[in-house]
């Protein structure tokens, strides 16, 4: 008997660690009824009498004891990364996580990942057209169709901030193609948007439009903040970059615009077009940035074909720009303008060229355009 009970024993608290909580409660209730009807139905109706007692007493015994300890342990532990991440990220990727916490490393470390910032443009002059309860609705019913296409591109929601968005791609599961996820999400987020505008059109609301930039590079990434409270977050500059990248939307009237380093990540399957060379307020060093038309693939997010139309054109114009033949410039950019003539990029080289004309850029101009805000 206590050979039995040793053994036995410790294949029970074997399959009861293994085992989740309710399969281990299965398997307690199965082995107890396992062991009554041995003990009825084998053993006393042949006219043996065992003591069940103790071997009753083990099973049970065992099964409270390992779903107590992995309670305090393991379920917690679980339990607490769920409520963790699941306001950040998809169900798909808590499951993701709980499967396998080894992904990720709560207490930070330098990753390689892309972060997004997205922003209402005039948002306080809407505000002040509508009162408090109109205005949630009309946030509300902005950001969760957006916030569901970060998580559908398996993206990490960073958070709110007012109206603007702040995501990343690549943690706390670890994504080769980051880069790639998060300009699908950005294109898939203005195509939202049209459908958006038609609908507030016709309820009467205020048109919205928004600015989105897309930034790679090394960030700190973890769950940070005080003793009291914590958030799953980036920090570093490549952070602050890609903040500035949102910004400067308003300065090219472009809505989508991308760092040359997110660019060389995804050049491959998307098309840009070189918007400027640009020294952001805080950085010393220029940055190249290129504003995302769409993907080469055809389909929805597709590149549209007039878009495609101008690009020999303006790269001309781009090119020639910076070699300082700004008159040839000129006619090419306004060639792009004879295609489309509200083109706000090719407007802005026409009037930089303009002035250029008129008073010549210094002998060591490197064609780099100073942001003298944020």
């Amino acid at each position: 008997m206590w050979l039995i009970i040793l053994l036995g024993g410790l294949a029970m608290a074997a399959v009861l660690t293994w085992l989740e909580s309710v399969g281990g409660l299965l398997a307690t209730a199965a082995t107890l009824f396992g062991i009554y009807s041995i003990d009825r139905y084998l053993l006393f109706a042949n006219g043996y009498l065992i003591n069940v007692a103790l071997p009753l007493f083990t099973v049970f015994f065992l099964f409270v004891t390992i779903t107590f300890y992995k309670y305090f342990t393991e379920e917690r532990k679980k339990q607490e990364l769920k409520g963790t991440f699941a306001k950040y990220v998809s169900p798909a990727i808590v499951d993701e996580i709980l499967r396998d916490p080894e992904n990720i490393e709560l207490g930070g470390k330098k990753q390689e990942l892309t972060v997004m910032f997205s922003d209402v443009r005039g948002f306080t002059t809407i505000s002040e057209r509508l009162d408090p309860r109109a205005l949630s609705d009309l946030l509300n019913s902005y950001l969760t169709p957006m916030t569901d296409l970060v998580f559908e591109t398996k993206g990490t929601l960073d958070k709110y901030m007012g109206d603007a968005i702040m995501a990343f791609w690549g943690a706390p599961i670890s994504l080769p193609d980051h880069a790639d996820r998060a300009a699908t999400c950005a294109l898939k987020m203005i195509r939202k948007l049209k459908e958006l505008q038609a609908d507030y059109q016709k309820r009467g609301l205020p048109a919205i439009d928004i600015g989105i930039g897309l930034n790679t590079g090394d960030m700190s990434v973890g769950n940070m903040g005080s003793n009291i409270v914590r958030s799953y977050t980036v920090m570093g500059d490549s952070v602050n970059l890609g903040s500035r990248l949102e910004g400067i939307n308003k300065e090219y009237g472009t809505r989508i615009i991308v760092s040359e380093f997110t660019m060389r990540k995804i050049e491959n399957n998307f098309d840009m077009r070189e918007v400027d060379w640009v020294r952001v307020k805080g950085k010393a060093q220029p940055v190249r940035i290129f504003e995302l038309l769409g993907t080469k693939a055809k389909g929805e997010l597709a590149t549209p074909e007039v878009m495609l139309s101008i690009l020999p054109a303006y790269n001309q114009g781009f090119a020639l720009y910076h070699e300082r033949k700004f008159q040839d410039a000129i006619t090419r950019f306004a060639e792009v303008l004879n295609v489309i003539p509200d083109d706000k990029v090719a407007q802005l080289y026409i009037e930089r060229c303009n002035d250029y004309l008129e008073e010549p850029p210094a002998v060591d101009w490197d064609g780099v355009y100073t942001m003298k805000t944020k």
